[in-house]
């Protein structure tokens, strides 16, 4: 038995079946560039879902977490630690804001939103309490905690997770005259994806960020956008919504925020909506730790220089031109996204996303499907332009044969 084959047997046989991973057995990492037990290697066109925005192993992350766990790697915020001030004013200023609320994982950080909403609605709005209202868009994905799939489309997400959190009203995504009738006097806030990611990296129609921003401000309701996947260089700017230079009431972040080193994640606002907290009332043991604040602190540094905004944006023309040439010839029906990430919905003669997915692994090209016959390329935005133009030609390899 193969060294992969064993560690796959013995994870199917040791782990609870929750995910179906490609069989390749990942031993190793750099830039975009995975090596697995075999000792081969394979190009990284996922990026831990856009947690790996800066590429594994990068070199300033981890000086940055080894330099920390030389000193202290947790207090709890039982006490106060050298680290915390600095992440929170940095992370505050590159977003524009007043105040940061540290968690760990993206959902956390939602459920952190989804509490924030309310007790905002509750204590400032003057909303009757729990009768709260947050309004959602069909097809999201925003985590996998009870509440959260409680507003979730997926039935794979959401079934047999009932009974249900109430209080969140489900519109289509990208239709302002549907959010529009959703928003009573009763809504706290809109909770929106700029670019939805597991969707199939969906990209809403033009002016619909800007249409939400005048809506939720007309109607003094919180836009939150979950920038997540979307956020911190990913689609050519800092955050997806500055494409249509809109500016929400809280921004909602993780994975890239932690470099693919540590899990962090955090919600951001202005003093009005977060400054509702007061001691107690949420926590989070994790939150905001040393190690998590050092090695954020290092990702605030990279992205205020701009250089990796920059990266996505010109490397992402590129794929987009070169992804749309595929378009054309029929093998590919859609191609969506911004920047380096990319949705491409292949033709079902060709074969389901996860054929395809299992065919470009077999020319180490690593991708993930969704939905059927779409696979989701987004790969660390330090790619080189030849790798990526590697993992194309094999992508179009796979389409042809």
């Amino acid at each position: 038995m193969s060294r992969t084959a064993d560690a796959i047997r013995s994870a199917d046989e040791h782990s609870a079946h929750n995910y179906h991973p490609l069989p390749v057995v990942v031993a190793s990492a750099e830039g975009a560039w995975m090596t697995d037990v075999e000792g081969r290697r394979y190009l990284d066109m996922l990026a831990g879902y856009s947690a790996l925005n800066f590429g594994h192993g990068n070199r300033r992350l981890i000086d940055a977490a080894k330099a920390q766990l030389e000193r202290v790697t947790l207090t709890s915020r039982a006490f106060h630690h050298d680290r915390f001030a600095d992440f929170c004013t940095e992370l505050a200023a590159l977003c524009g804001k007043d105040m940061v609320l540290p968690m760990n994982t993206g959902a956390e950080a939602v459920e952190t939103a989804v509490k924030t909403a309310r007790k905002w609605g509750y204590e400032v709005k003057g909303v009757p309490d729990g009768q709260a209202k947050i309004v959602v868009a069909a097809n999201n994905f925003h985590g996998r905690t009870t509440t959260i799939v409680s507003f979730s489309t997926d039935h794979e997400a959401r079934d047999h997770y009932g009974p249900y959190t109430p209080g969140f009203e489900i519109v289509p995504y990208g239709d302002l005259t549907a959010l529009h009738a959703a928003v009573t006097a009763n809504t706290v806030a809109v909770l929106l994806e700029p670019i939805q990611g597991e969707a199939g990296v969906l990209v809403p129609p033009a002016g619909y960020l800007a249409g939400v921003r005048e809506v939720t401000r007309e109607r003094n309701v919180l836009f939150m956008a979950d920038e997540i996947q979307s956020g911190l260089g990913r689609t050519g700017r800092t955050f997806a919504c500055e494409h249509e230079d809109v500016v929400p009431d809280v921004y909602v972040l993780g994975k890239a925020l932690g470099g693919g080193v540590v899990p962090v994640s955090a919600v951001v606002a202005d003093r009005d909506v977060l400054g509702v907290f007061r001691p107690g009332e949420h926590g989070s043991t994790f939150g905001g730790n040393p190690l998590a604040c050092a090695v954020a602190l290092e990702v605030i540094a990279m992205l205020r220089t701009g250089e990796y905004q920059q990266r996505a944006a010109e490397l992402g023309d590129h794929l987009h031109r070169e992804l749309n040439l595929l378009a054309g010839s029929g093998a590919v029906t859609a191609v969506r996204g911004r920047g380096l990430w990319a949705g491409v919905d292949i033709d079902p003669a060709r074969g389901t996303g996860r054929e395809i997915s299992e065919k470009l692994m077999e020319r180490r090209v690593l991708v993930k499907d969704t939905h059927g016959s779409t696979i989701r390329i987004a790969p660390p935005l330090v790619i080189g332009k030849e790798d990526l133009d590697w993992g194309l030609e094999q992508l179009r390899a796979v389409l042809a044969g």
